[in-house]
């Protein structure tokens, strides 16, 4: 099997953490199985689509290492949504109805009230051509509904299993509206047909768009591919996440300085039966990835599991990942410095914080009590050269000298030589410092 599956955003805001969550889970899909990944943008929405939108969909897929084999618009496709909407109307699934949107509405309650399924009646195709002709007179224009064929309409999720949906249950659903603009529901139909989709892995939310899309398929001729509905995420309160209101928005987590692997191992892991852990690359993710183990809850998104994950994904970060942004930042110190921090950031750019610590100027923290301990240590500093086993060298010699020890020798000679009184181990930064700095810090200047 060599799957061809697809991610279709509207460029309609900025991608948030629930919409990488389906884009993640369709790559790592084709990943799994030598596959293609098509992005296709859902721009046919005039009023709301943007340019910029769409240019920063492709930028934040890059950034989670997401390469489409093949992007395509839909405004870019109208000829084939025209010439599928004319063999429906010829052949009788897609008919015109008159009613406006205040008409419906008060139908709808009519029926609610009578205890009844609020379900179009179909009342348009009892209409003779001379009230057909009235309506028109009236300057109404037709919006088109799909005629679902009275039958239940059943497909094998891969994630959530069998499914039987009645379409007795559904209303005829509105595939065109009375300005000549298609619905999502029919345009992606057309566009999974044409492109030769197999597979469509999408949210939950979809779910009753399934039942009716499958029929349109079958109405224009095409097997309808498998599908795949994945569980929703929500922000850590329960709300739902949004592209327009911009919350938890990739850019964000980006600028924040959240690592791509640590968005992308919490999207997809979170809510499966996988351990929920960073991992380094997506290829390795694609492993983790089992559609039919995914939850059928929501799944609550909390910063605080990104951070954790991040500060993993950090600490085991090799220098050669990371020298380059290091020096876009003024990091210097090379391979000894990131060996030394890297297990204290929560993101690569905490680095300056450290990096500042080491070239300075700091202000030492030194109690009245502490500065005979202080003096003692400065005196018995070793000659440079330094390496990680002058820390452990010097501080036995000012033990013995001082009687002191634990918390009473180590805190006082963080606090002088840092500033801080936690941090990386001292043994890697004393190199980096340096004896004549030191000596400074340890006499109370810098």
């Amino acid at each position: 099997m060599h799957p061809t599956v697809r991610f279709a955003p509207s460029p309609t805001g900025y991608l948030h953490i629930g919409n990488a969550r389906t884009a993640l889970i369709n790559r790592l899909f084709a990943l799994q199985h030598g596959g293609r990944f098509i992005l296709r943008l859902d721009d046919t929405d005039t009023a709301r689509s943007r340019a910029a939108f769409a240019e920063a969909i492709v930028e934040d897929l890059g950034w989670l290492g997401i390469a489409p084999d093949l992007t395509v618009r839909q405004s870019d496709r109208a000829a084939l949504y025209e010439a599928a909407a004319a063999r429906l109307k010829r052949d009788g699934r897609l008919y015109p109805c008159w009613e406006t949107a205040e008409e419906l509405d008060r139908k709808r309650r009519r029926q609610r009230a009578r205890g009844l399924p609020p379900v179009y009646d179909r009342a348009a195709l009892k209409l003779t051509d001379a009230a057909r002709a009235a309506l028109e007179a009236e300057g109404r224009r037709p919006h088109w509904r799909f005629l679902l064929e009275d039958r239940a309409v059943v497909w094998d999720d891969l994630c959530r299993g069998p499914q039987h949906h009645p379409a007795a249950a559904l209303s005829d659903p509105v595939l065109i509206r009375e300005d000549g603009t298609c619905l999502y529901t029919f345009t992606s139909v057309v566009d999974d047909a044409d492109l030769g989709i197999t597979h469509v892995i999408r949210g939950e939310d979809h779910v009753t768009n399934t039942a009716v899309q499958i029929q349109i398929f079958e109405a224009l001729g095409h097997a309808p591919p498998a599908f795949a509905h994945h569980n929703l995420l929500v922000a850590a309160g329960g709300e739902e996440l949004s592209k327009r209101k911009g919350t938890l928005s990739l850019r964000a987590l980006r600028e924040a300085g959240y690592e791509p692997m640590a968005v992308a191992s919490l999207a997809v892991l979170i809510g499966s039966a996988e351990a929920l852990e960073a991992v380094a690359s997506l290829e390795e993710l694609a492993g983790r990835l089992d559609l039919a183990r995914l939850s059928r809850a929501p799944s609550r998104f909390d910063i605080g599991d990104l951070a954790a994950l991040n500060r993993k994904l950090v600490a085991a970060m090799a220098y050669e990942d990371v020298a380059e942004r290091l020096s876009s930042l003024g990091v210097g110190g090379g391979a000894a410095f990131w060996q030394a921090v890297r297990g204290n950031l929560d993101v690569v750019a905490d680095a300056v914080g450290w990096w500042n610590r080491i070239v300075g100027p700091v202000a030492p923290v030194i109690a009245p009590d502490d500065r005979p301990l202080l003096a003692e240590a400065a005196r018995l500093l070793p000659d440079e050269p330094w390496d990680e086993t002058t820390f452990g060298t010097w501080v036995a010699a000012v033990k013995a000298a001082t009687g002191k020890s634990g918390r009473a020798l180590f805190a006082p000679l963080r606090q002088a030589l840092t500033g801080l009184d936690h941090g990386p181990e001292l043994k890697l930064l004393l190199p980096l410092i340096g004896r004549e700095e030191a000596i400074r810090r340890l006499g109370g200047t810098s």
